[in-house]
């Protein structure tokens, strides 16, 4: 193989990366925990918190600030797994490249 068929073919891999992430990038992502729901974007912005109020009591704050931690942390968990399998293949097991 000569070297600007591999630049080529390099090439071609560096867009199908840019296109793959910019997919991920587009998706949304959702993590539960009983009483709260997060939306996620795949660049891990937080779109939306919902929050079940009828469920909620006044005593109850400390117990729903860590429902909004395990929900974000399931949704960005989500993201980084979803990048891993869509770019898993450019990075060769690699992981944390994207």
């Amino acid at each position: 193989m000569n070297i600007q068929a591999m630049m080529k073919q390099a090439q071609k891999m560096q867009k199908d990366m840019m296109n793959s992430k910019e997919e991920i990038d587009n998706m949304t992502f959702e993590g539960k925990s009983s009483l709260v729901t997060i939306t996620m974007k795949g660049t891990k912005e937080i779109t939306k918190v919902k929050i079940d109020a009828e469920q909620i009591e006044n005593d109850e704050i400390e117990m729903l600030e860590d429902m909004i931690l395990v929900a974000v942390n399931e949704a960005s968990k989500k993201v980084d797994e979803t990048t891993e399998e869509k770019m898993g293949k450019y990075t060769q097991g690699m992981p944390g490249l994207f």
